[in-house]
């Protein structure tokens, strides 16, 4: 076997979805830089009391990719793209629990990590992002990838499989249908 197969994304993920139990962290090893940069740039923007760290969020998406064997990987931007709308589950979880939590306190809710919509309730992201995703569900997507990721249009173009053009007049329409739905 050569080094390139060894340095495959796809490759590990074809033998994770063959059942081999070992390559889930061969997979995880050559994206954990970019698992960790998703997860600092989700949590870079929240409260500083935040109580959920990179690693922790990187470790917790582990346990919960472990649960997708078997889908059918195609390639590396396609379990990075898995990987962010996980990570996007794991906050929203979190961050109900801690609304949840803090319902009887004085303590704002957490903020959601963007500068286009500073102070505004993750959960009403969530449930906004819902609501684009049944009429606009590519939108929706970009959304994700942008909002919760971190990612560039470039990446999301590459990911996605549609042209640059694409994703930009699709974060634009979503921009604006979301800053209407939040406010």
């Amino acid at each position: 076997m050569d080094q390139a197969n060894l340095d495959s994304v796809t490759f590990w993920l074809q033998r994770w979805q063959g059942g081999s139990d070992d390559a889930l962290d061969e997979v995880t090893r050559l994206v954990y830089r970019d698992l960790r940069r998703l997860a600092q740039k989700y949590l870079g923007d929240e409260d500083p009391g935040h109580t959920l760290q990179a690693t922790a969020l990187v470790h917790e998406l582990y346990l919960r990719l472990a649960a997708f064997q078997e889908v059918d990987w195609k390639a590396r931007g396609q379990f990075i793209a898995v990987a962010a709308q996980t990570m996007r589950r794991i906050l929203i979880d979190h961050a109900r629990k801690r609304h949840a939590a803090k319902r009887d306190s004085a303590a704002p809710p957490p903020s959601v990590p963007s500068e286009t919509f500073a102070d505004v309730d993750v959960l009403d992201v969530d449930r906004a992002l819902t609501k684009l995703a049944l009429d606009y569900p590519r939108h929706a997507r970009i959304v994700e990838f942008r909002f919760f990721g971190g990612f560039d249009g470039p990446e999301i173009a590459q990911i996605m499989r549609v042209s640059l053009r694409t994703v930009e007049r699709d974060w634009q329409f979503s921009k604006a249908w979301l800053r209407h739905e939040l406010s």
